[in-house]
């Protein structure tokens, strides 16, 4: 049995929702606010994307459970971690927000490129890039508390 399972048959390091709730408040003003403005689908996209390379269960587990919820196909879905060769599955606007997504998620191989940025800044105008800039760090905000409590996915619970 590996560490991670043996963690997830005996529960969380620390409820910290329960042990801090200021913070999760916090968090969900923060949530609420990087959600306007945005269509859903496009907000749980970059939320899979950052939980897919945090590796991130929990938050995986919700946000195809919330992506499912709020129509989205199972190719999507599936094919959301090789957007890159998954042909005009995604659109422009969503390849942008998800390479945006990688590079702000994988900020220790190096800053967010001008590229990305330029790309994500000709599909989103201000306001609309800041709310995904905010949707992106907040996601990897959550990502985060959950993997280093290690939250058991809601699916795993018993």
């Amino acid at each position: 049995m590996t560490e991670a399972q043996k963690t997830t048959a005996h529960g969380p390091r620390l409820r910290i929702w329960k042990a801090a709730p200021a913070l999760y408040k916090g968090m969900s003003a923060f949530q609420q606010a990087t959600a306007e403005g945005l269509e859903r689908s496009l907000a749980e996209l970059v939320k899979i994307r950052a939980s897919q390379l945090n590796k991130c269960a929990f938050c995986l587990d919700m946000h195809f459970a919330d992506a499912r919820k709020a129509g989205e196909s199972q190719l999507r879905l599936d094919l959301v971690g090789a957007w890159e060769e998954a042909g005009d599955l995604f659109s422009e606007r969503e390849q942008a927000a998800l390479a945006l997504t990688e590079s702000v998620t994988l900020l220790t191989e190096g800053f967010v490129p001008d590229a990305v940025w330029e790309r994500a800044a000709a599909h989103f105008d201000e306001a609309e890039l800041a709310q995904l800039l905010g949707q992106i760090v907040v996601i990897n905000s959550w990502n985060r508390f959950m993997v280093a409590t290690r939250a058991v996915p809601r699916s795993l619970e018993q």
